[in-house]
C-alpha cells in the first residue's frame, strides 16, 4: 500500500511533465521579411493598398497569371493520363535535356559533347542547395562570394551547405547602379579559387546587370584568378523579354572555357511558382567526368528528397518540345517583360512630372522584376503607414505589382515620401 508521501509524489509527476516542454529552449526565429510584408498587406483593409514586396508576376489587373501555354500543356497532359510513378533521382530526362538546351543553347559544346551533368531540382532554391553542397564536397576553396546586395536566401543556403560566406561590392547607392570597378577590385582581391556567385540576368534585388562587355571583363578576371563561376539564373526571359539574350553571361563563360555550375528556375518565366521545377547543371571536361559528377549529384539528392516532383517537369517538357507551344510561350514571356518595362516608363514619367527630388533614370535602366528605388527605410515605413503601400525596407519594389490602376497612386505617394509630405 502506498504511503501518503508516495501518492503525492506520483500525482506531481504528470503536472511536472506538462510544465516542462521538450522544446522549451527553442528560441523564436526572426520573421521572414517578405512574408511579414504580405501578412501586413492582408491585414490592411484600405481599398488603395498595394503589395510590392512579393516576387511573383501579376497581370494588369493585379491578379496571379497562369500562362495560356501552360493551360494548353495542362490539357495535353490530362488527355495523356500519365502515371504518377517516381521519377529517377535526377528527374525527367526529357525535361533535363530541353531545360539545359534553353539555358546553354542547343549547340552548346558541353551538350553536344555529352559532358554536361544535370539534375532536375526543386526550383532555383533546390538547385542552389544541391550546387553549394556539391562544391562544399568537391571544390577545394570552401568560400563563396555573393554580391552586395543579393537575394536574401543565398547566404542562408550557403551557410546550411557548409560554405564560408563572403561578399563583394556590387551596387552603388550614389548612382543607383552597378559599381563595376568595386566588383573587379573585390574579385581580384578574393583568394585564388574562390566560388563567385553571379546573377545571370535581372539581378535580384537591384535590377542592375553588367553589360555584355562588362561580362567579358568578368570572365577574363575570373579565369585569371582561377575562381569558380556559380550562376543563378532565375529570370531567363524576364530581363529583356528575349531568352537568348538573357542567357548571354553563362553561355559566354562556357564558350571561354569555364566549367560553370548553373542553377535554373522555371518559377518566374513559366509562372510555375508552386510546381517547384528547375535544374542544377555542372559543365565537365569529358563524358567520363560527367558520369562521375552525375553519380555524386545522385548521392547528394537521395537523402535530401529522393527524387523530384513530376508534374511541373512534364509541363515544361511539353511546352519546350512542341514548336507551336514554345513559340506561344516565348511570346508570353516577352509580353510579361514588356508590361514590366511599360510600368517602369510610367512610374518614371510620373515621378518626373511631380518634380520628385532626385534623379530617377535608374527606374528605366534597371531590368527584370525588381527595382531598387533608392527609398530610405523611413520613407518605406511612411508609405506603409500612411499610404498603405508595402515593400521591403531596403526600397526594393516588385515592378510586377504595379499596373495601370495603381501606378499613378504609387508614384504620387512615393513622391510625397521623398518630399517628406506623407
Amino acid at each position: 500500500m502506498l504511503s501518503v508521501r508516495s501518492a503525492l509524489r506520483l500525482k506531481a509527476v504528470p503536472r511536472l511533465s506538462r510544465a516542462v516542454s521538450a522544446w522549451a529552449n527553442v528560441p523564436a526565429g526572426p520573421p521572414d521579411a517578405i512574408l511579414g510584408i504580405t501578412e501586413n498587406f492582408k491585414a490592411d483593409t484600405s481599398p488603395k493598398k498595394i503589395n510590392l514586396g512579393v516576387g511573383a508576376y501579376r497581370d494588369n489587373n493585379g491578379k496571379p497569371y497562369v500562362l495560356p501555354s501552360v493551360q494548353k500543356a495542362e490539357e495535353i497532359l490530362f488527355k495523356e493520363k500519365a502515371d504518377k510513378e517516381y521519377l529517377p533521382i535526377t528527374g525527367l530526362a526529357s525535361f533535363d535535356k530541353l531545360a539545359t538546351e534553353l539555358a546553354y543553347g542547343e549547340n552548346s559544346a558541353p551538350i553536344k559533347e555529352n559532358r554536361l551533368a544535370v539534375s532536375q531540382s526543386l526550383s532555383g532554391t533546390g538547385a542552389l542547395r544541391i550546387g553549394m553542397e556539391f562544391l562544399n564536397e568537391f571544390w577545394p576553396n570552401k568560400t563563396i562570394y555573393v554580391p552586395t546586395p543579393t537575394w536574401g536566401n543565398h547566404g542562408a543556403i550557403a551557410k546550411r551547405a557548409g560554405l564560408k560566406l563572403e561578399k563583394y561590392r556590387y551596387f552603388d547607392p550614389k548612382t543607383v547602379g552597378l559599381n563595376f570597378e568595386a566588383v573587379k577590385e573585390d574579385l581580384k582581391n578574393a583568394p585564388e579559387g574562390s566560388i563567385i556567385l553571379l546573377h545571370a540576368c535581372a539581378h535580384n534585388p537591384t535590377g542592375v546587370d553588367p553589360t555584355q562587355e562588362q561580362w567579358k571583363e568578368l570572365s577574363d578576371l575570373v579565369k585569371e584568378k582561377k575562381h569558380f563561376p556559380f550562376f543563378d539564373m532565375a529570370y531567363q526571359g524576364f530581363a529583356s523579354g528575349d531568352v537568348e539574350r538573357d542567357a548571354f553571361a553563362p553561355r559566354y563563360f562556357v564558350e571561354q572555357g569555364h566549367q560553370i555550375l548553373l542553377c535554373q528556375s522555371f518559377a518566374k518565366n513559366l509562372g510555375l511558382y508552386g510546381e517547384r521545377v528547375g535544374t542544377v547543371s555542372v559543365v565537365t571536361a569529358s563524358p567520363e567526368e560527367k558520369a562521375r559528377v552525375d553519380s555524386q549529384l545522385k548521392i547528394l539528392i537521395r537523402p535530401m528528397y529522393s527524387n523530384p516532383p513530376v508534374h511541373g517537369a512534364r509541363l515544361v517538357s511539353t511546352i519546350l518540345s512542341n514548336p507551336e507551344l514554345k513559340a506561344e510561350w516565348l511570346g508570353e514571356v516577352k509580353g510579361m517583360a514588356d508590361r514590366i518595362i511599360d510600368m517602369r516608363e510610367k512610374l518614371y514619367n510620373k515621378l518626373v512630372e511631380l518634380n520628385t527630388p532626385g534623379e530617377w533614370g535608374h527606374i528605366k535602366s534597371q531590368i527584370g522584376m525588381f527595382s531598387f528605388t533608392g527609398l530610405t527605410p523611413e520613407q518605406v515605413d511612411a508609405l506603409a503607414q500612411k499610404a498603405h503601400i508595402y515593400l521591403t525596407r531596403d526600397g526594393r519594389i516588385s515592378m510586377a505589382g504595379l499596373n495601370d490602376s495603381n501606378v499613378e497612386y504609387f508614384a504620387e505617394s512615393m513622391s510625397k515620401a521623398v518630399k517628406g509630405e506623407l
